[in-house]
């Protein structure tokens, strides 16, 4: 009897180590701003914490985050999405995240701490041309500068120490 394909690929993906020592070292050596710890109950599930990068719409905030491991990483990307609401054209309301890397552009190669610094620097570059939520794009394409004062004013609103 063949094992299931995501059977053999959690105990490869167990037996390298390489889950471990990636938890090992989000905790140990986070990247500045971001913190990423594991529930107790299952290390599949990340809470995540991002703070908005010093410059952008989003600074001050410290934005609260998921991250899931399906069962067939490292093979397919991990899947996050923000809790804190926040307005952004590549985040909509549900939290999901549009970055390529976590789609299409996804390579086994890549690691959590590279999917959290690269989510952390959308927030320093919104990309209303691929937006996830388009009346967030309209608004940026529009008027920029009032859309920044609307990220702000969630920023402060919801995602504030």
């Amino acid at each position: 009897m063949a094992l299931p394909k995501a059977v053999l690929n959690m105990i490869w993906y167990l037996s390298s180590g390489s889950s471990r020592c990636e938890t090992e070292r989000l905790v140990a050596d986070p990247a500045p701003g971001i913190t990423a710890a594991p529930h107790e109950d299952n290390l599949r599930y990340f809470d995540v914490t991002i703070q908005g990068p010093d410059g952008s719409p989003f600074q001050q905030g410290v934005f609260h985050l998921e991250l899931f491991l399906p069962e067939e990483y490292p093979m397919s990307p991990p899947k996050v999405r923000f809790l804190t609401k926040i307005y952004h054209p590549n985040i909509d309301k549900l939290g999901r995240i549009c970055l390529d890397i976590l789609k299409d552009k996804w390579s086994p190669a890549l690691q959590i701490r590279t999917v959290l610094l690269s989510i952390q620097a959308l927030l320093s570059a919104p990309n209303p041309d691929d937006p996830l939520a388009t009346d967030v794009a309209k608004h940026y394409k529009e008027d920029e500068k009032d859309a920044q004062r609307v990220s702000r004013e969630w920023t402060e609103k919801y995602a504030s120490k």
